[in-house]
């Protein structure tokens, strides 16, 4: 594992993972809390390793002073429970020594995370120690698994105590501060990252970097309406219609996104145009397809047009609409919001 200050969540780790490994490497990239101490019960092979902005570096380093057949690629705030346990013991002792790489199944990644639309993905976690894998990228991190790899049904259960989302933002932003254009799986998991968790201020920061992205001969037609995605909604903060309206245009050619629809559905709502704004939501739920976030062809377009129809006085069909956004979230704060008002006018 690498870690940094996960002094609440290491224990809880380690316990799953102590009677199946064996042995146990952690690399620390700076904790100031317990977190070394607690590690220091579980194994005496802990490393320091000086924090560059770089899980990929990190990860490298860790791998390097691992000396089983295998390695197991553990996180700090996943859970595996008993059952689990027991599926580890029978692959150790059936897994066929040809196969490089072992994908598991990680779950509830929902709960806390910021780059995923659904909920499990397989994921690879356990690898050859004689394949030398390297780790690419400095977020979001990835190996090539271009190899022998095969797919358990092994469940790790992600559980962060908290979103990630402003340490990756974070690290977006120096990736990008020299000009550089990132590759095109990095591009569109910061562009993902930022309709799932950012705040405005984060649109704002990652404004130049997606501008600039637009005339890069590196990114593919697909990655540069990522772009007009962020920079649509950076516009649309800014309440820069003319340059809002010219970056939505550039896209009008081919698949119609989601989001951008959405981006216009709110558009016309603050001009208490309704009627628009329902054409817009509707097209964002029924015919257009999500780039970034899956939430924008089901669940805010669907709140939103309940929103729409209760300005409209129809309440049917906004009460219609709340329902399948609840289906979506049904706790959601806009949806119980939009149920109180109805509650009141009807």
């Amino acid at each position: 594992m690498i870690v940094k200050n996960e002094e609440r969540l290491i224990k809880r780790c380690l316990e799953c993972v102590k009677d199946f490994v064996d042995e146990i490497i952690i690399v620390d990239t700076g904790s100031t809390d317990r977190t070394k101490e607690i590690a220091g019960d579980y194994t005496s092979r802990i490393y320091d390793f000086e924090w560059i902005d770089d899980f990929a570096a990190a990860r490298n380093f860790c791998f390097s002073k691992a000396t089983m057949d295998y390695i197991y690629n553990a996180d700090a705030d996943e859970v595996i429970d008993k059952e689990n346990i027991e599926k580890f013991f029978f692959l150790k002792n059936t897994l066929n020594p040809d196969v490089d790489i072992v994908e598991m199944q990680y779950t509830n990644q929902l709960e806390k995370g910021s780059t995923y639309n659904f909920d499990t993905e397989n994921r690879p976690k356990l690898f050859k120690r004689l394949r030398t894998f390297r780790w690419i990228d400095p977020i979001h991190e990835v190996i090539n698994c271009s190899n022998n790899v095969i797919t358990s049904d092994i469940k790790i259960i992600h559980k962060p105590e908290d979103s990630h989302s402003q340490r990756d933002l974070s690290i977006f932003i120096k990736c990008t501060g020299n000009g550089q254009v990132l590759n095109s799986r990095l591009h569109m998991m910061y562009a993902r990252e930022l309709f799932i968790c950012g705040n405005d201020e984060d649109f704002y920061k990652a404004f130049a970097y997606f501008n600039m992205s637009l005339m890069s001969d590196s990114l593919k037609p697909e990655d540069k309406r990522l772009s007009c995605c962020v920079l649509a909604r950076y516009y649309h903060l800014k309440s820069d219609v003319h340059n809002f309206f010219k970056v939505i245009t550039k896209t009008l050619n081919g698949i119609v996104s989601s989001e951008l629809c959405c981006e216009l559905g709110s558009y016309y709502m603050t001009l208490e145009d309704y009627e628009e704004a329902l054409y817009w939501y509707y097209l964002a739920s029924s015919s257009a397809s999500a780039d970034l976030n899956i939430d924008y062809m089901n669940f805010i377009p669907n709140v939103q047009m309940c929103q729409c129809f209760i300005k409209l006085g129809n309440l049917t069909e906004a009460l219609q609409h709340n329902t399948l956004a609840g289906f979506y979230k049904p706790n959601h704060p806009a949806v119980l919001a939009n149920m109180q008002n109805l509650n009141k006018l009807s």
